[in-house]
């Protein structure tokens, strides 16, 4: 193809290469796409821990911190497309508010105060980023092997969220008719698009079932519009709504859910560069990802939110339109900072109603799972290379099923809290011991 004569053809392909400039008209929806994909899930956690909160906080509270979280979650998705010196990882990662903490920052909340919450966000936060900027010295314990058998985790824990949310999510109708319905019509709105739609529009199949979706929800009165001007037009954020009070249990809490976290991040930023741009990630990428992990938190913490992290949702958007174009995910990201400067625009996103997300995030989370696949497949398959991924995965996904979690039982409150029912956790651990500890040459030989 000619670019001179087709510059609206060629400047399209930019969307499936990092650098590039794509016509703005045409970024908005992949980058809306990724927003809508994961706006639900990035208010949530703050609602849940803001809720356990002695002394409760009020309403007014929580709406200010929920209009923060979606602030800086899209200043940490700028960072990570943008770096800001070496924080950052330069790869389409959007960042937004952490599911990994929320059992234990609603302890905390619940015991010492929303106040505590915030320093041990703050303090956890500076240790993550500066681990991440030293991976240089550690990074080589995170062996090809492991990352996949992590990435293939995220898949697999994900699977409940997606199906949680396909039945409407934690409400009193879970499971109805009405939510399964449209659960059914996303998805196959999803499909539907993937197979007839043509060129570049392919990869907007989320949205175009996201849109049938909100639709159909619409006309079932499954959407409330009624709060949607309910916070004025325009609110500037809210700079240290809380002051920040240290406690050293809680600090060491949340310090050992950074680690998990910086996993899942590892991971993430593996399945990005894996799935998205078809190579093994760098070492720069990882200690950039992770430096933005934690230092973004901490930024969070300032403005009162709990801590950010790469969205392992737009991680499996990523891996199924292969779109890595940094300037259409930054369009998302200005839409978040949008949405938290005007309310209207964050009330409507947030009307979207659960099972409709559902519909269109059960194919993305299977995708992250291929992923993961895929790079055990690149990793070889030696004896070593499947002991570590078949015994990780076996003890990560068996010992944390909701119906096994007892097995943890003996183990101290914290141990509990950390790993019983995180499988990335788990297999994390189990993978870098493996790793460590088996020889190297475990192939049987020939006699």
């Amino acid at each position: 193809m000619n670019c001179n004569n087709h510059k609206g053809d060629c400047s399209m392909k930019n969307i499936y290469r990092l650098d590039g400039r794509v016509p703005l008209g045409r970024a908005i929806p992949f980058g809306l796409q990724h927003i809508l994909a994961m706006f639900v899930s990035n208010l949530a956690p703050i609602a849940m821990i803001a809720g356990a909160a002695q002394p409760a906080l009020t309403q007014a509270q929580i709406a200010a911190l929920l209009q923060n979280a979606m602030f800086i979650a899209g200043i940490a998705t700028l960072i990570q497309l943008y770096p800001i010196w070496k924080i950052g990882s330069r790869l389409p990662i959007v960042m937004g508010v952490s599911f990994t903490f929320v059992t234990i920052l609603c302890t905390i909340s619940a015991n010492y105060g929303y106040p505590t919450v915030v320093g041990a966000v703050l303090v956890g936060g500076l240790i993550e980023g500066t681990l991440g900027l030293l991976a240089k010295y550690w990074k080589r314990l995170i062996t090809p092997i492991v990352s996949a058998s992590v990435v293939t985790a995220i898949g697999f824990s994900l699977f409940t969220v997606g199906a949680r949310s396909f039945g409407g999510g934690y409400k009193e109708d879970f499971g109805s008719a009405q939510n399964l319905i449209l659960g059914t019509l996303t998805l196959v709105t999803c499909l539907l698009w993937n197979i007839f739609a043509k060129g570049y529009s392919k990869q907007l199949s989320i949205l175009a079932g996201l849109i049938v979706g909100y639709i159909a929800a619409t006309c079932m009165g499954k959407v409330d519009l009624s709060q949607v001007f309910s916070g004025g037009i325009i609110s500037l954020p809210h700079f240290m709504p809380f002051v920040p009070k240290f406690h050293p249990g809680a600090i060491v809490s949340a310090g050992i859910l950074f680690l998990v976290s910086a996993a899942e991040t590892i991971g993430d930023t593996s399945a990005i560069a894996s799935g998205g741009l078809g190579r093994e990630v760098t070492e720069k990428e990882i200690s950039g990802s992770l430096g933005c992990d934690g230092y973004a938190s901490a930024l969070s913490a300032l403005f009162g939110c709990p801590p950010v992290t790469s969205f392992s949702q737009n991680v499996g958007l990523v891996a199924m339109t292969k779109v890595v174009n940094r300037f259409t995910i930054m369009t998302g990201a200005m839409c978040l900072i949008l949405a938290g400067l005007l309310p209207p625009i964050g009330n409507f996103f947030a009307s979207l109603p659960e099972s409709v997300l559902g519909g269109c995030t059960i194919m993305m989370f299977g995708s992250i799972m291929t992923s993961g696949i895929q790079m055990i497949a690149k990793c070889g398959f030696s004896q070593r290379n499947i002991v570590i991924a078949s015994l990780s995965l076996a003890i990560g996904i068996g010992f944390t099923t909701s119906s096994e979690t007892g097995i943890w039982n003996i183990f101290p409150e914290m141990v509990q809290s950390v790993f019983a029912s995180n499988v990335v956790a788990v297999v994390f651990v189990i993978s870098i011991i493996l790793s460590l500890t088996l020889p190297q040459d475990m192939d049987i030989k020939k006699l």
